[in-house]
């Protein structure tokens, strides 16, 4: 089979808890949180260019349309792999099918970034290890380097002082209400919970934890707080990230399915399963 041929998968990420535990003096905040990956996620496609050439296509699943983006974390992840490389002549064609919501708080983009410099280090034959690729990946984002271990983690610092975990099995449902969540936004309002105590798993596993941005997100975008009450009458149900999409976990995959079926139309859902690692492999057969 052809190696271009592989569709890699990058997936999507729930923060189960968002715990902020002070500002630092970069103006960035200290977190706590708990990171399970979704077996829901984007596939990407790569072709290596010899022209120097960075080429990006992105196809909606849901809407069905071509999304052109011009300087998305795909294309810069591509440019500072090469700039690290000092190889400018690198290039590539690389095609993504969009499955995860943009700006839910689901990681689309920081996966994204991490696949593509994973498949291109190879496909380049660069040779990088895992932490050159993960300090790279921090400057792109705080979570692209949860993305390149490929495995749920409890995550510390800005979210990049990660640590594996083995969770238990769980079915999700994901909901995304209409409306664009401003991550800049909710980390600088005024009402923003900054002082929140460090927690263990075994606080978060007796049920002593929450998202904190979750207050400023509900009053700034009502549509997230109906989304989060609609999504109670089925359990607890929490935002991710900055939101706008929230959740609730479900033992059984049918459970879940059935709550999905009640869905009202103005929202996007999806039901996942959670994965503690991507491995064996990082592309689907």
């Amino acid at each position: 089979m052809n190696e271009f041929a592989l569709r890699w998968f990058a997936p999507a990420k729930l923060n189960l808890f968002l715990h902020v535990l002070g500002r630092r003096n970069d103006g960035y905040h200290q977190l706590q949180t708990l990171f399970q990956l979704l077996d829901e996620g984007d596939t990407l496609q790569f072709e290596p260019l010899s022209s120097g050439e960075l080429q990006l296509e992105v196809r909606s699943n849901t809407t069905g349309q071509r999304l052109p983006l011009e300087n998305n974390l795909i294309l810069q992840a591509a440019r500072l792999l090469r700039t690290h490389a000092g190889v400018p002549a690198l290039g590539a064609r690389i095609s993504v099918d969009k499955r995860i919501p943009m700006g839910g708080g689901l990681g689309g983009g920081s996966s994204d970034a991490a696949t593509t410099l994973i498949a291109l280090n190879r496909y380049w034959q660069l040779n990088l290890g895992q932490t050159d690729l993960k300090a790279l990946g921090l400057q792109l984002g705080a979570d692209v380097p949860l993305f390149i271990d490929g495995r749920s983690a409890w995550g510390e610092g800005v979210g990049e002082q990660l640590q594996a975990v083995t969770l238990p099995p769980r079915w999700y449902l994901v909901v995304t209400p209409d409306c664009a969540v401003s991550t800049a936004e909710i980390f600088s309002h005024e009402n923003l919970t900054r002082n929140s105590p460090a927690i263990k798993m075994a606080d978060f596993l007796a049920g002593g934890s929450r998202n904190d941005c979750e207050p400023v997100t509900c009053e700034l975008y009502p549509e997230v707080a109906r989304a989060l009450a609609w999504l109670t009458q089925f359990g607890l149900a929490r935002m991710t990230g900055t939101g706008a999409s929230v959740f609730a976990s479900f033992a059984a995959e049918n459970t879940a399915k059935a709550a999905l079926s009640q869905l009202p139309a103005r929202w996007q859902g999806f039901v996942a399963r959670g994965l503690n690692s991507l491995e064996p492999g990082r592309y689907p057969t």
